[in-house]
């Protein structure tokens, strides 16, 4: 039994322009110690769908769909049901520290927090756990910074903080969503090599968010590519990288900068705009903006196609895709 799986999950947002559905028939699992990688262009769903894991989305969303969690169903639980799960058995590294981190709280209570909620630890016993988790996660003198306020860290350091909470009860799946966002590139570096490192110690599952390519190729076995609320393209990160095939894939990949870039050369770019998701065509999301589109992506929902095994794709023109991609014109 997979610990994690997913079956069929919509989200729908009530808007004052009318219902928008922010994840279409999201299918996946995760098996114990294994690592997902979800990615896309912001607008995507990515966050919603884990928010929607967690059970944390606004209260004008509704949630249909499964979402089984170690055997156990979470769709339509309490949000007291959902709170002994949630910083329990399931943890989370939200994108942006500052407002993850109450600011008139120390650092040492929000990180002991859920060892007394949650495993029942004595004020001195979670305040000594919550310093080897603050000097784990490489916090200096964590004994003596236990006392401070958030405000009174660096953004690389807030954002261990928050990755000490999350791991505080140890967690069988660790959510990471866009965990290194605003962080400079040597500190992201570093972020990620502890998130890594702490999942293979621990033998959590993880799930890690990103936009950003070269870190769900660099930290994930398999990744699931998203566009318009629906999962286009899923697979070991490896099969997707190297024979990506959906033409919004093809389109994300081909945005990337790379070393052997011409200087003054313009990238290439995606045809058209992200519409508002209560605009998105009933059929296929990425009709329109796709030069593959005929009039049927418009009206037809695209069944998943097998590509290789494990990858599949969402899209009822693979064959002149796979043919463009021959000739070198796909992207």
């Amino acid at each position: 039994m997979a610990l994690l799986e997913v079956n069929n999950l919509h989200v729908k947002l009530q808007t004052h322009r009318g219902p928008a559905y922010a994840v279409r028939d999201m299918s996946f699992s995760l098996e114990r110690g294994e690592t997902l990688g979800l990615v896309g262009e912001s607008g995507c769903g990515k966050s919603i769908s884990v928010m929607a894991l967690m059970g944390l989305l606004p209260d004008n969303a509704q949630v249909t769909g499964s979402i089984r969690f170690d055997g156990e169903e979470l769709t339509g639980k309490s949000d007291r049901e959902l709170c002994a799960i949630r910083g329990n058995r399931i943890g989370m590294i939200f994108q942006e520290p500052m407002t993850a981190l109450n600011p008139v709280h120390t650092i040492g209570r929000q990180v002991a927090e859920p060892l007394r909620l949650h495993r029942g630890l004595s004020a001195a016993d979670a305040r000594k756990e919550a310093i080897a988790l603050l000097d784990r996660v490489g916090i200096p003198d964590a004994a003596r910074r236990i006392d401070a306020y958030p405000h009174q860290f660096s953004g690389g350091q807030r954002q261990r903080v928050t990755i000490a909470m999350a791991l505080a009860c140890g967690p069988d799946l660790l959510i990471a969503d866009e965990p290194t966002t605003a962080l400079d590139v040597t500190v992201q570096r570093q972020i990620l090599e502890l998130i890594s490192d702490l999942v293979a110690e621990r033998g959590m599952a993880l799930m890690l968010i990103s936009h950003d390519l070269g870190v769900i190729a660099q930290n994930v076995a398999r990744m699931l590519v998203m566009y318009g609320g629906s999962v286009v393209e899923s697979g070991p990160t490896d099969s997707v990288f190297a024979n990506r095939i959906h033409p919004y894939s093809l389109g994300l990949f081909a945005a990337r900068p790379g070393l052997r870039s011409q200087k003054g050369r313009r990238l290439a770019t995606i045809p058209g705009t992200v519409p508002e998701l209560i605009d998105l065509p009933p059929g296929c999301p990425f009709a329109g903006r796709c030069k593959f589109t005929i009039p049927d992506c418009h009206v037809t929902v695209p069944p998943p196609v097998r590509v290789e095994p494990g990858h599949q794709a969402r899209c009822i023109r693979l064959d002149a895709v796979a043919a463009a991609k021959e000739q070198g014109v796909a992207a």
